[in-house]
């Protein structure tokens, strides 16, 4: 029996190294392909090369990465910390908060997920022209900074948090905001990791509605300055490479830093 399970132990290992490579596989293609030349992408090649220093200097010399980089650094996370201030407070309130009508507004709220985006793009675009909020952050968060599915996370994450802390607060004077605040805030600190690491990414990686609000060159975001890249009669691939590259390193460090509170917060809106 020992043995078998030691052949098992192997084979599992084995396929889970093979799995491994081929997930991290397009990862590495991409950083080695940041070091060659465009016309060595094209032949094949996938080991790293000796041209990243000047895909570097063309790449800053031909667009203003620097700029968008902080463009998408400052909407994103002025919208994640937005989105996570409203909707934990929101979910908070679903949870704690005894009503019988609470359950039929949240499935409202979830029916909502089912309206794509598109369908409301023309109309948020003609309001925020109309508020003066094109080329500003405002303008970039505002559609975002509420979603139904943020909002039933919180809800879900809340249903493990110990109503009988809330009812002590009560009793001994705290206001609602300061149990939120003190109370609910630091004990559901891997959900809140959790819901930012999500809201992060998908903020950072927006393209449909920047693209749309964002005209001005000076408001360009990261994924903006990528699809321009590739908008000419001939593409530098490894021009265009390294500014994915680029784009990618906030979410893969962010996930890497925060990836035991955010698999706790997964776990813990599950229960």
């Amino acid at each position: 029996m020992k043995k078998i399970y030691n052949y098992n132990t192997v084979f599992m290992y084995i396929f889970l190294i093979i799995v491994c490579l081929f997930s991290a596989f397009p990862f590495v293609w991409m950083i080695s392909a940041a070091t060659n030349r465009s016309v060595d992408i094209i032949k094949g090649k996938v080991f790293f090369g000796t041209y990243f220093i000047e895909n570097i200097k063309q790449l800053f010399s031909i667009v203003s990465v620097d700029r968008a980089f902080l463009n998408s650094l400052r909407n994103t996370v002025a919208g994640t910390l937005a989105s996570l201030l409203i909707c934990s407070m929101a979910g908070y309130g679903f949870q704690i908060y005894r009503d019988k009508n609470k359950d039929r507004l949240m499935s409202i709220l979830l029916l909502s997920m089912m309206v794509p985006f598109a369908s409301v793009m023309i109309p948020l675009f003609k309001m925020f022209s109309i508020a003066g909020l094109l080329d500003t952050t405002l303008g970039f968060i505002l559609p975002s900074v509420s979603t139904a599915f943020l909002i039933f996370f919180f809800r879900q994450s809340s249903m493990t948090f110990p109503f009988e802390i809330v009812q002590a607060a009560r009793v001994d004077g705290m206001g609602e905001f300061g149990i939120y605040a003190r109370i609910y805030i630091p004990v559901m600190a891997p959900t809140f990791a959790a819901a930012a690491i999500v809201t992060f990414m998908n903020s950072w990686n927006s393209y449909l509605w920047p693209l749309i609000i964002m005209q001005s060159q000076g408001s360009k975001t990261m994924p903006l300055l990528i699809t321009g890249l590739t908008s000419g009669y001939t593409t530098d691939y490894g021009i265009l490479m390294l500014a994915v590259t680029i784009c990618t390193l906030p979410t893969v460090i962010l996930f890497f830093t925060q990836q035991k509170r955010f698999v706790a917060g997964v776990l813990g809106s599950v229960k």
